[in-house]
């Protein structure tokens, strides 16, 4: 029986004496501990706070701080309208993006941060980031990040007032590059200088790029990006300006398929129709090979007053090919803006020069009424049109609260009859027996009709947490 009642107090002593050391030295500034490697390090206590709903562990006093993001966005799309001699167009579903990411402040100068996206059972990295914070009013970074050049790329997928970015955006503005970056901003003033190498989002663009290395030698293709933008109002909460340009001069890449078999430099522009469901590039360059270097420039007109936010913008690409006495010509334009009806406030980042996340006007949330007319041009292609379209959208956005928002839109695409997709994919009209034809210059004025136009549905249901 003593032995029984010597190992119970034991038991009962043993974690009385742990619990009571955590006690007498939880309140210390830091403690030491041995992690999994053997080596000491010191620890401190984190508290555990959900803000707005994102959990967050931090510790205040040495400037530590980490957190999670993350997104679930379910499309769905329909179709219709399209003229008869069109390809068909399929209705359907996808999830648009599901993301997951972790962030996480060091101390006060180093920051971290991995994201990537799982949608639809694919992996995409995203951002891979190291960030120095020691400079003020500085931040300069190196790994995979988004390019600092347009608004639209630059604005957070979750702030986007309609579903897709415009046509012009996707097509020209650069996306997530390896780079390095030094970005400044104080007051009314912003501006960013940046070096930028391949893509690595998934692994076919990496096997491409190792294997243009491998069997020709080639490097990766750097691009410098430049961006200037002034903010009056930067010290307002019910309006404030943003103007802003940008410039990028940009050697051709080897993350494509071109590069990897055939060892040609070469760059391809392309979109689909602000819709990622209808999978159709009409508006599609092919390869353009024999790249010298390509200039891309932007100037963006923005601002927000209340519940109302808009920008206009224009971009365009100057591509050059060497040995030609002249250049490619590719731009486009857009102009967009929306209203919360019910009060709410527009937000805007002057850290990060773009958009974030509304403030609603009512406790059950807010809804916000938006119009986009969009325009691109690829016909100015030495090599002969690679097509053009304009597009009308309209979007209603109800935000539940700061997690979880619904979106649909109506957009009516207009595309040319050059607007045929890559190696004339896509029918454009009927020739002059009726029958539909793939050869833009087939296509009989008589009828009046060409190009492939249509309307489209889609919603949007999506959750930040």
């Amino acid at each position: 029986m003593k032995r029984y009642l010597f190992t119970l107090m034991l038991a009962l002593a043993i974690p009385a004496g742990i619990f009571a050391q955590e006690t007498a030295t939880i309140d210390d500034d830091v403690q030491t501990d041995v992690n999994q490697y053997g080596q000491t390090v010191k620890v401190a206590p984190l508290s555990a706070q959900a803000q707005d709903g994102i959990l967050v562990l931090k510790n205040d006093k040495i400037g530590y701080k980490i957190w999670f993001d993350n997104r679930v966005q379910v499309d769905g799309a329909a179709f219709f309208g399209a003229p008869d001699y069109a390809d068909k167009i399929g209705n359907g579903v996808s999830i648009r993006r599901a993301r997951f990411a972790l962030k996480a402040q060091i101390n006060k100068n180093w920051y971290g941060e991995i994201d990537m996206d799982m949608a639809n059972g694919v992996f995409e990295l995203k951002d891979a980031i190291i960030r120095y914070d020691g400079i003020r009013n500085m931040e300069i970074q190196a790994g995979n990040f988004k390019e600092f050049f347009a608004i639209q790329r630059n604005n957070s997928s979750r702030y986007l007032q309609f579903m897709e970015r415009p046509m012009v955006a996707q097509a020209l503005a650069p996306s997530r590059h390896i780079g390095v970056n030094a970005k400044y901003a104080k007051d009314w003033l912003w501006a960013s200088s940046g070096v930028f190498f391949q893509t690595v989002d998934n692994l076919e663009t990496r096997t491409f790029v190792e294997d243009a290395n491998k069997d020709f030698g080639m490097n990766a293709g750097t691009s410098y990006t430049e961006k200037v933008v002034f903010m009056p109002g930067w010290n307002k909460q019910d309006w404030g300006l943003h103007l802003a340009g940008a410039f990028s001069y940009r050697n051709p890449k080897v993350d494509d398929e071109a590069a990897s078999t055939s060892g040609t430099p070469s760059v391809r522009y392309s979109t689909r129709n602000t819709s990622s469901i209808n999978r159709k590039k009409y508006i599609d360059t092919d390869e353009i090979g024999n790249v010298d270097h390509d200039l891309l420039y932007t100037a963006e007109l923005a601002g927000y007053w209340k519940g109302f936010r808009g920008e206009a913008v224009y971009m365009a690409d100057d591509n050059y090919q060497i040995g030609a006495t002249d250049h490619s010509h590719l731009y486009g334009w857009y102009v967009q803006g929306g209203w919360l009806l019910f009060g709410g406030r527009q937000n805007y980042d002057t850290n990060g020069a773009k958009f974030t996340r509304v403030t609603r006007g009512r406790s059950w949330g807010d809804v916000e009424l938006c119009a986009r007319y969009e325009y691109i041009d690829f016909n100015g292609l030495l090599s002969g049109p690679a097509g053009g379209a304009e597009a009308y959208c309209l979007g209603l956005n109800y935000y539940v609260n700061n997690h979880v928002k619904f979106m649909v839109n109506y957009q009516f695409n207009n595309n040319d009859r050059y607007a045929n997709g890559k190696g004339n994919k896509f029918y454009v009209g009927c020739d002059a027996d009726g029958k539909p034809t793939k050869d833009f210059a087939k296509v009989a004025n008589a009828s009046g009709k060409a190009g492939v136009d249509y309307n489209m549905v889609s919603f949007r249901m999506e959750i930040d947490f």
